[in-house]
């Protein structure tokens, strides 16, 4: 099996089918750039494979697919490197079979992809095909910054439109790379955005947020005056050890105060208790007593990265004790990890944080098969949700 991933780096891995009904073992996979990455597989339910990567796996361009080679061999057993080379041992005699190629989209046909820059807004809108107007979400991802599409790219392929936002760690940002340069003013400017937008239902917008991008979902929906329809979080805190300004949105940077960052017997670096309730100073937490609309809380129970229980706990309690209990609904999905993102995405259980100024692995946790049958059943529950608020 290989994937290209253009331009320059595909993979290649080979899998030994063994008659068990489930199983798991760990492979070599062999990636064209550079050394040997750790790949995994396990197989259930008699064909599928859930696929996972020692490197997060992330579609940068989105308006092309994914190509994934399947190939059936006879005889091949899998070496490791010290034995020579998958290469060598197809040239001793294993014979191909059967050979398909499947290509996975993130735009449907007639979606469409536009680069904002606008007042200050960075960002990337989808449209779905047709006049509109639609229903819009503002899709927000964490600290790791930049500006991450796929997800937006898919609800525009099921009917919303969406606007992928960067707030953090991207060039046509002004200030450092490595702090929030942005405030609460970007956000309702970015709400106006959609609003005004001719292809939007200015009245029918979701704002989704990942990790840091779940507490900014929670701030936007509760405290900078804009009234979203539907919120939706996942593993993200009720706030943040760094105060965000409310004159221009600066604040130090994540890396700055480690004195909550716990290591493993690896040194792989959890940021776990950096989002723990009882640390974040009572000041720096959303006030999600004010929210005012449905909001879906995603929890990953294996997480490493947050404490998504522990947050959980206290916003359900938050919105109880403000007599808003009805507006909460918690999915939680035992084994799962941080990264829950559209399915079929392979999970990463520890991925590469930063190289500078050293090379620093993080932790996120999640176990194969639970962690791919709780993307599954997310991204439905995720989209039903969406359906009965922004269309209903």
């Amino acid at each position: 099996m290989s994937t290209i991933f253009p331009p320059k780096d595909p993979w290649s891995c080979f899998v030994r089918n063994i008659p068990f009904p489930y199983f798991e073992s760990t492979l070599w996979a062999r990636s064209y750039r550079d050394t040997i990455l750790g790949f995994a597989y396990i197989a259930h339910d008699g064909d599928n494979f859930i696929l996972v990567f020692s490197h997060r796996l992330r579609k940068r361009n989105v308006e092309t697919p994914y190509s994934v080679q399947l190939s059936l061999l006879e005889g091949h057993i899998p070496v490791l490197p010290s034995e020579g080379s998958n290469k060598e041992q197809q040239q001793r005699g294993e014979q191909e079979l059967a050979a398909v190629t499947v290509e996975r989209w993130y735009m449907a046909p007639g979606v469409r992809r536009i680069e904002i820059r606008q007042n200050g807004v960075v960002g990337t809108l989808f449209l779905p095909p047709g006049p509109g107007p639609f229903p819009a979400m503002v899709d927000l991802w964490g600290m790791g910054g930049g500006l991450i599409e796929y997800r937006s790219a898919l609800f525009a392929s099921r009917g919303f439109a969406s606007l992928s936002l960067a707030y953090i760690g991207h060039k046509d940002i002004p200030g450092p790379l490595n702090t929030i340069n942005v405030g609460d003013a970007y956000f309702q400017t970015a709400f106006q955005f959609l609003q005004d937008h001719p292809q939007v239902c200015g009245d029918r917008l979701g704002v989704i947020g990942l990790s840091f991008g779940a507490y900014l979902a929670l701030r936007i929906a509760t405290q900078i005056g804009v009234n979203p329809r539907c919120v939706i979080g996942v593993n993200g805190p009720i706030g943040s050890i760094n105060k965000l300004s409310d004159s221009d949105g600066k604040t130090e940077s994540f890396e700055g105060d480690q004195k909550h960052w716990s290591y493993d017997e690896q040194g792989y670096v959890s940021f776990r208790e950096v989002s723990t309730p009882n640390n974040i100073p009572p000041e720096n937490k959303a006030k999600v007593e004010n929210l005012c609309c449905p909001l879906l809380y995603i929890v990953g129970e294996d997480d490493l990265s947050c404490a998504a229980i522990e947050n959980a706990d206290e916003i359900e309690k938050k919105l109880k004790d403000a007599g808003r209990s009805h507006l909460f609904t918690r999915l939680s999905y035992l084994g799962a990890g941080h990264l829950i993102e559209p399915p079929y995405t392979p999970n990463a259980r520890a991925s590469m944080w930063t190289t500078r100024p050293k090379k620093l692995i993080t932790l996120w946790g999640g176990h194969l098969a639970p962690h791919a049958a709780a993307q599954e059943d997310a991204w439905k529950r995720t989209l039903e949700f969406m359906e009965r608020h922004l269309r209903g």
